[in-house]
């Protein structure tokens, strides 16, 4: 038996096909993954020549910091130090954000961070080694005040990860592992009242003063105004797109979990002051 199809017949169904939904292949999937949140962040961290330059750019206003405070020193004044954060400041974390983008994760991951940390993943930043072994041979000595908690053994983590990069002063006294608290002021008040500090190096505003550590991106933004004159001076701030406290301004957690709401709220605060155009 044969069916005889008119042409009026012919136009709705190719139009229904059309409409229907479209289920990739895995070839296509492999050829277009779905979007992650961290990827532009995380090639800029990877590859931007820019990114090592901001490096090597705050080592060098550290140095000639510490270079004025040098010429400035006499007999008697307390001795120079520098108070510098770890991770990101001194140590770079990139291959640990290359695996996140490898296995798809957007958001930060606890458990995969202490395995990388326990494993020696981090390596010394751009300019890092150069300048802290300019300061120990002018005689200034470094700390390391840092907040981990990999159990137990984050200190020992800690020194093992300095250690393998070979930076001065990775030893007991010199390093403060902070692992119920990213409230760093303590040790740096202690390190104060013994040391003069030349500069403190950090990535994060919360590496410099407790103040900044608040829920609200205004806030935070205009706090930070008002230390204007202490950046490029006091403070070396180095870059950091992936991660930091500047996530809790966002999200009220500073590592916040991989949800649907928090993916709303990260592209809400992209758009923030984005451009209307006139129709």
């Amino acid at each position: 038996m044969t069916i005889k199809t008119s042409k009026p017949l012919i136009a709705p169904l190719l139009l229904s096909l059309l409409m229907l939904p479209w289920t990739p292949t895995s070839a296509e999937e492999a050829a277009s993954p779905p979007s992650n949140l961290l990827t532009a962040a995380v090639a800029w961290k990877q590859t931007a020549a820019e990114f090592d330059a901001l490096y090597y750019q705050g080592f060098n206003i550290a140095r000639m910091r510490l270079d004025q405070a040098l010429q400035a020193h006499k007999d008697g004044d307390r001795p120079l130090a520098i108070i510098s954060d770890v991770d990101d400041t001194v140590l770079g974390s990139n291959s640990y954000w290359g695996y996140m983008i490898n296995s798809g994760k957007e958001f930060f991951d606890d458990s995969a961070w202490d395995q990388w940390v326990a494993d020696n993943g981090p390596v010394a930043t751009p300019g890092a080694l150069e300048f802290l072994n300019y300061a120990q041979s002018k005689g200034v000595e470094v700390f390391y005040v840092t907040s981990r908690d990999q159990g137990e053994k984050t200190k020992e983590y800690a020194l093992a990860n300095l250690r393998k990069n070979k930076l001065p002063f990775a030893d007991e006294k010199h390093l403060t592992v902070y692992r119920d608290s990213s409230n760093k002021e303590p040790r740096q008040t202690e390190i104060a009242k013994d040391y003069e500090v030349v500069v403190m190096l950090g990535d994060n505003l919360n590496d410099f003063k407790r103040k900044y550590y608040v829920a609200d991106v205004k806030q935070r933004n205009s706090l930070m105004t008002e230390d204007k004159e202490q950046f490029g001076r006091k403070f070396v701030l180095f870059p950091n797109p992936t991660d930091g406290h500047w996530l809790k301004a966002i999200f009220g957690d500073s590592e916040p979990p991989a949800t649907a709401e928090n993916r709303a709220k990260f592209k809400a605060a992209a758009e923030s002051t984005a451009w209307k155009p006139k129709l």
